[in-house]
């Protein structure tokens, strides 16, 4: 008998294509149950994004305010460059910031989520103002 042949006769131990799609479902339906207990999770982790933003705005606005004694509408102005939000190609910032007030004495500014992260149609809004009072206007 040629040695390939006594390859071709033995037998190796495996799982069937069978067991491994059973595993793969039942995998696949404890993520669906667990998916609905994190999606809280998710929103308060995407959502420091928005806190994060905000608080090195209102450090830009207090600086710019030292130098030029009023607070400026102008993102650029003060030096505040907007990622590419994760709705166009290649980015990834989930918050459009813009200053929606600015006077001599003060200003607002807001960070809109561009993605409803828990799909319920609501988009999930921050605002921050010259004494740094970071609060979620619109919960997700």
């Amino acid at each position: 008998m040629k040695p390939y042949t006594i390859l071709i006769r033995k037998r190796l131990d495996a799982y069937t294509l069978t067991e491994i799609l059973v595993v793969l479902v039942i995998i696949g339906i404890l993520v669906l149950l667990a998916l609905p207990n994190l999606l809280p999770l998710i929103t308060k982790a995407k959502s420091t994004e928005a806190k994060v933003q905000l608080e090195h705005i209102q450090t830009l606005e207090k600086n710019y305010f030292f130098e030029h004694s009023k607070y400026s509408k102008d993102l650029a102005e003060i030096g505040f460059v907007q990622e590419k939000l994760s709705t166009e190609a290649n980015g990834r910032a989930n918050y459009r910031i813009e200053i929606t007030d600015a006077s001599i004495t003060g200003f607002t500014a807001k960070a809109t989520a561009v993605v409803d992260f828990n799909g319920n149609g609501t988009f999930n809004v921050w605002s921050v103002d010259q004494d740094k009072n970071i609060k979620e206007v619109i919960p997700d």
